[in-house]
């Protein structure tokens, strides 16, 4: 669980990010999991994008991804989703305590 400190730290971090998945009207699969398990892996801070043709409520959406991923649900804005999980082999954030 993160703290309030540790979201604000991990927003600022994603600011910069450029969302590298989509949900598009098919909504979550297997298949979109797996490759965000292994993007978290390598850079422990992704965003994720919901397309306008997606009709899912978009917390729904995060919250699955993040449950099935096993990640942290940073923030929703807008239809942009950020996710952190810490990695196993490549630490590159350290979370302020």
């Amino acid at each position: 669980m993160l703290t309030g400190k540790q979201k604000r730290f991990l927003r600022s971090q994603a600011h910069h990010l450029d969302p590298i998945f989509q949900v598009g009207k098919g909504g979550t699969n297997d298949h979109l999991i797996r490759h965000i398990e292994e993007a978290l892996e390598v850079r422990e801070l992704i965003k994720v994008n919901i397309l306008n043709n997606n009709d899912d409520d978009r917390y729904e959406v995060a919250e699955e991804l993040s449950k099935r991923s096993g990640a942290e649900l940073v923030q929703v804005i807008g239809k942009t989703i950020v996710l952190y999980k810490e990695s196993k082999d490549n630490k590159q954030i350290e979370l302020p305590r």
